[in-house]
Formats: structure tokens, sequence, C-alpha cells
């Protein structure tokens, strides 16, 4: 039963660390394929800290949003919302540094995941609207996305880098059986696992007239927006073959699994942003 008292009144430190807590424990089972009951959580979650189901499901919305700027899946029905507490990253912040792991999920087998996965036109899906760059994010949640930066993780996760592209890989071979060119997919390689990283791109496909096309695969467990690195080597590859060349941007990998596609020249579909300098003596 909610606490009169509590209405109006801001969260706690003890009450944001429960429903973060409790967050998380859904979205555990959401990754794991696992059955929950988002109405007895909170149920559990109000007879526990005396908040109202309102106040209860609007924080369960904020962390969601949070999450989405983190590059993490967050629990579909919890849609994004954005004017929140700002104790609630304190209480993020504390939870991802003593579990780490969240960070890092992802199907154990891509290979049964491509398989699996839905028809094909509903994997793929349009990329993103390019919008003008925002106002800067406020200063505290500009520090939790340093400290836990999707871009730098998912460029060095890579399991999870791995793990996408064995799921286009897969994918890919599935799409020409599907259109009788058997023959074609029997010739898609992985060129990162046989070759090693390097090529410019991940996997060689070919469209149904056997046309070749040069897959990098960005991979992350987060929304279709979570920014990603490109190497200058995959940029002057793109430049090069741009006909060839397409990016598969595979999103929501750790839960539905979509992807969308970008070709060159891309300075039209994305904002380019030198990040990273050499330093030399």
């Amino acid at each position: 039963m909610a606490d009169d008292e509590k209405i109006g009144r801001e969260w706690q430190e003890d009450e944001l660390d429960a429903i973060v807590a409790d967050y998380f424990d859904m979205l555990a089972d959401e990754l794991s394929s696992r059955p929950y009951v988002k109405v007895r959580h909170s149920r559990d979650l109000m007879a526990r800290i005396g908040r109202t189901h309102r106040s209860v499901e609007f924080k369960h919305q904020n962390i969601s949003a949070v999450l989405d700027k983190l590059g993490l899946p967050w629990i579909p029905g919890y849609i994004p919302k954005r004017n929140y507490q700002g104790a609630i990253l304190d209480a993020i912040d504390r939870y991802l540094t003593r579990h780490p792991g969240i960070l890092e999920a992802f199907p154990a087998s891509p290979s049964a995941a491509a398989l699996a996965a839905p028809e094909v036109p509903e994997i793929f899906v349009p990329p993103p609207v390019l919008t003008p760059p925002g106002a800067p994010l406020p200063e505290p949640l500009q520090h939790l996305v340093r400290k836990f930066d999707p871009v730098e993780r998912d460029h060095h996760n890579r399991a999870l880098g791995k793990a996408g592209e064995e799921f286009v890989l897969q994918l890919e071979r599935r799409q020409l059986i599907d259109a009788g060119r058997n023959d074609l997919a029997a010739s898609v390689r992985w060129v990162a696992d046989d070759d090693g990283d390097g090529a410019g791109y991940d996997v060689l496909s070919f469209d149904n007239q056997g046309h070749q096309r040069l897959l990098e695969v960005k991979t992350t467990n987060g929304s279709a927006r979570t920014p990603f690195f490109l190497t200058r080597n995959e940029l002057a590859l793109a430049a090069e073959q741009p006909t060839d060349w397409h990016i598969y941007r595979v999103h929501l990998f750790a839960t539905e699994r979509r992807i969308f596609t970008i070709s060159p020249p891309l300075e039209g579909v994305v904002h380019l942003i030198a990040d990273t300098w050499r330093a030399s003596f």
C-alpha cells in the first residue's frame, strides 16, 4: 500500500536501489526468455517501498531512458521517459558497477538465433533519420555515459562483435538459399574470422545476381541510434568501393535482433566525428 507521506516527495537512495535492482531482475528474465510478470514485480515493489503504481511505472520508464543512452537493452513496455530525477543515475551507476556482466549480454548461439529469427523482411528496418546535433547531455548523464561508454564497450567487446558477424553470416546464407541461390550461399565467407581483421569488412556476401557485397558488421545491444566506431581502413574501403561496401548495423541484438543498412556516401546518413588521436614521438 502506498505511503501518503511519500506522494510528491523525491525518491530516496534505498528506494532507487530497490527499483533499479528489480528492473534488472526483469531485464535478465527478458534477455533469457524466462517468463515474468511486470504487474507482480510492481506490486511487490510497491509493498516494499510504499510508492504508488504510477510513481513506480514512471520510474521504470526513467530507467529505460538512461539504459537507452548507455546503449543497453531495456524492457519492452517501459517506453523511455527522459524527465528523470538525477539520483536515478547514481543508482544505475551503483548497480552496473556491481554487476558488469549485464553490459555484455548477447545470445549464446548466434547461428541458432539467425535460423530462429523472424522472416527476413522483419529483421531489416529503415535506418534512423539523421537529425541535427542536439544540445549536449546534462553533465551527470554525460559522466555516466563516459563511464559505461557504449561505443567503446561495443568496439572492444570482441565476443559481441563476433556473435553479430556470425548472425549476419548465417542470415546472408539463409537469404540466398531462400532465393534459390545455394551456389552463392556456399560462397558467403566470414572474412574477419578466416583472415582476421584488417580487410575493411567482415562478411563477403552476394546479391541474387551474384554481385559481391562487402559487409561491415557493427553490433550493439542498444537501440538503432546507439553510436559506433568506424576505422580509417573501413572508411577508405567505403570510398574505394562504394557500390559493394555496406554497413550492417545490428541492434537490439540481445532481444529483438534488427538490422539496418547504410551505404556510401556516409556523410548523408551519419554524423562523422573525429574521436581518437594517434600520439607519436
